[in-house]
Parts: C-alpha cells; structure tokens; sequence
C-alpha cells in the first residue's frame, strides 16, 4: 500500500536527510554520497527504497544517475506532498534533525561551487569560438527580447528547451514557465547547464539527456517546445521538427532562433554547423509539413549573420495530417 511504502520509506534518519537535500535541488548518488559522508553503494539502497515508496525519481545521464524530488501525481499525489511538508515541519520543529539538515546543506554549498568551477572552465576552454559566432551576429540580449515578446501573447505553461546548451534559453524563461525541460544531448553541456539552472526550485526545472530527434516524452506532454540555435545541427529537420510536434499539445507553440541562410562555409567545421541557415519559404514548408500553423518570421539584422525567429502554432492532429497530405502533393 502507498501509505505503508512512504511511512516505511521514512523510517530511517539518512533517508529522511535524502528526501530533503533532493527537495533543494537534483543530485547524482555520487554527490549523495559525498555530503552523507556515506559510500555510494549503501546510499544507492536507501534511494532505491524512497524511489520505490514514490518519493524520488532516478534518472540515467551517461554513466551518471540523478536522483530528484518525485512530483506528485496520481491517486498518492496528496499523501507524497503530505510528506514532503511534514519533513519540512520535521526540519523546523527538531533540532537535531535541523542540525544535521544545517551540516548538510553546507557540504551541498561546496557540490555547488565545485559544478559552477567546472563549468568555468568549460566556458574558458571555448570562449574564444563562441564569440567569434556572437561577432556574427545581432547580441544575444535583442535576440532574447525579442524572442521573449513573440512568445508573450500567451501563457508558456510547459516548457521543453530542446538543446538547452548552457541553459540560457530555460534560465530566461523559468519565472515565466510553469515547469522547464531542459534537454540536451551533450553530457558536457548538460553539466554546464546544471551548475548555471542549480538555484531554480527542483519542481520547476529538470535536465534530461536526450536526442532532439528521438524526445525521450510523452505525446502532447507540453505547451510550448523551444529550439534556440539548434536546427542548424541537423543534417535532416524534418524528423526533430515531428517529434517537437509530437510532444506537444494541441494549439501549442514552437519557437525556432537560429540563422537566414547564409554563406559562412567555415562554420560547418568550427561548429559543425549541418545547415548553412534557413530560407523563410523552407522554414514555412517544414512548419507545414511537422503540423504547425506559421507565423510571419522576425528578423534581427545586426551582423553579417541575420537571425530569424519563426513561431509556429500546432495544429490538431487531423488537420496536420491534411496539411502534410497537401504538401506532399
């Protein structure tokens, strides 16, 4: 029974301390294990047990596993978050245990600070290549207002940040936002990403390794679906463009950043850039054909890279597939 599997799950003082440093932000077991001060394979049953009882949700990126907060949902939704209050209760009302939650936050600081340090170091290690890219083009800061604004004239409600990178695109949006998946299929950028997202509220935000042409979600799983200077990267974006339709809702929006066409050759290599940009026409013909209505794309002309914002709206299914039929005719 779930009552049981929770009370029985809490019945123990290092999980208790689990569940709590996972209600501050997501954590691999090794880092569980570092601020336990306990060895990998002994924290590793107490997840699984909390993780059994519906408390925790495991997550394989790479050889890592992540552990976060579970959210609530279901029939056992108001008895997890029953839970999760009473350990905050617990925390306020015992000192003991405030103590050890103290200590632990402490060492928490330190995985912190360690993330942020190698993520500097990423930043330093390529620094020079991206802003030869940025030189190219209009400054990042107009090109996220103005993607902000042709965003504005409805609620984002779910988010998927398909190629998330550093994590800009979800940090710009995240008070905006019921709830952000960051995606991302490079373990290195994924690691960037989190030192850069890890003051948001679990509940908010998760990091997921993935293929933007093979989304590891649910059909119409979300509201809104962003692809910031990522299309470029693929050779085909026709496929990643139907899984983006895929998993979203219907009436759902896309929002697509990235390049005109152009004729800078010397990215494919630097960057390996697939696409040499996008024409208007093109962008509209595979909006078309992956199920979205188009709006009027918006350019941003200041550098020899012109970038474009195109906004698509996800048509219901049935009309989707007219709308492809006609196409292919």
């Amino acid at each position: 029974m779930v009552i049981e599997d929770i009370f029985k799950a809490l019945g123990d003082p290092t999980r208790l301390r689990i569940a709590r440093l996972l209600g501050t932000m997501e954590l691999a077991v090794g880092e569980l294990a570092q601020v336990l001060g306990q060895s990998q394979p002994r924290v590793s049953r107490h997840v699984g047990i909390l993780c059994d009882a519906g408390l925790a949700e495991r997550r394989r990126e790479g050889s890592w596993v992540f552990l976060r907060q579970a959210d609530a949902e279901g029939a056992a939704a108001p008895i997890i978050e029953a839970a999760q209050a009473l350990l905050a209760i617990a925390e306020s009302a015992e000192p003991a245990f405030a103590e050890l939650c103290d200590v632990d936050r402490r060492k928490l600081a330190a995985i912190r600070a360690a993330r942020e340090a190698a993520a500097g170091v990423y930043f330093a290690r390529h620094a020079s290549e991206w802003d030869d890219l940025r030189a190219l083009h209009s400054p990042d800061a107009e090109v996220e207002q103005a993607l902000s604004h042709a965003l504005a004239d409805a609620p984002l409600g779910a988010v998927l940040d398909i190629g998330t990178g550093t994590g800009r695109m979800a940090e710009l949006f995240a008070g905006k936002a019921e709830r952000i998946v960051a995606l991302d299929k490079n373990l290195e950028m994924l690691r960037v990403a989190r030192a850069k997202l890890q003051h948001l509220p679990t509940a908010q935000i998760e990091l997921v390794q993935g293929d933007f042409a093979d989304l590891p979600h649910g059909d119409a799983s979300f509201d809104t679906v962003l692809l910031h200077q990522v299309l470029h990267f693929a050779t085909d974006p026709g496929p990643a463009l139907a899984e983006a339709a895929r998993v979203l809702r219907a009436g759902g929006r896309i929002g697509i950043v990235d390049f005109a066409s152009h004729d800078h050759e010397e990215l494919r290599t630097r960057h390996q850039h697939a696409r040499l940009g996008f024409g208007d026409r093109q962008m509209a013909d595979l909006l078309r054909a992956a199920g979205f209505t188009a709006a009027a794309p918006i350019a941003l002309e200041g550098g020899e890279l012109i970038v474009k914002i195109w906004i698509g709206k996800r048509r219901p299914v049935a009309a989707s597939r007219t709308a492809a039929t006609e196409t292919v005719r």
